[in-house]
């Protein structure tokens, strides 16, 4: 009961540090959007929480971003998208893990490379397939994705590994 609770409150934290990374940084970026800092906080959810309260955490924190700072109409993606992010993160992880047990950080880097990767495919097809903007709308959402993505990556991982000897964080991703 405790461990539930202790997550479901941390689910919180992480939802929060998402939403507010996201909207305390932001980049506007030249197709209706903006590059931002919550998507180090996206994998870390996924990574600190497991795959269930990370999606929900990374998921609601993002959504919730889009709604506060007028992007609503990306709210519904960023929900789903941003969720699977952390989802895949994790996922991927322990997946390499079982494969190349000796390879952390290489598994580490790679899940998230991949889990970015699904951020920009799935940026994409929103652009092009519910707005209707066309092909050509869509690919012009891959640049700044991408960078968006690559600075996720990288802020993640020099806050994982501080944040990596927090014994009480490392239990609640076992």
């Amino acid at each position: 009961m405790k461990r539930k609770l202790r997550k479901l409150v941390f689910s919180a934290l992480f939802a929060a540090l998402t939403c507010a990374a996201t909207i305390i940084i932001q980049i506007p970026a030249y197709m209706n959007g903006y590059l931002n800092l919550g998507d180090c906080f996206v994998l870390l959810s996924g990574f600190v929480l497991g795959p269930l309260y990370g999606f929900c955490a990374a998921g609601i924190g993002s959504c919730l971003a889009d709604i506060i700072t007028g992007y609503g109409i990306y709210a519904p993606a960023s929900f789903l998208i941003k969720g699977l992010v952390a989802l895949i993160a994790i996922y991927f992880y322990n997946l390499l893990m079982k494969a190349i047990p000796k390879y952390k950080r290489t598994a580490i880097v790679a899940s998230c490379v991949v889990a970015e990767l699904f951020m920009v495919i799935g940026y994409f097809l929103y652009a092009y397939l519910i707005f209707r903007q066309g092909f050509s709308a869509g690919v012009a959402t891959i640049p700044g994705n991408l960078l968006q993505g690559a600075v996720a990556v990288i802020a993640f991982i020099l806050i994982k590994e501080t944040l990596g000897r927090i014994k009480y964080l490392n239990i609640l991703s076992e």
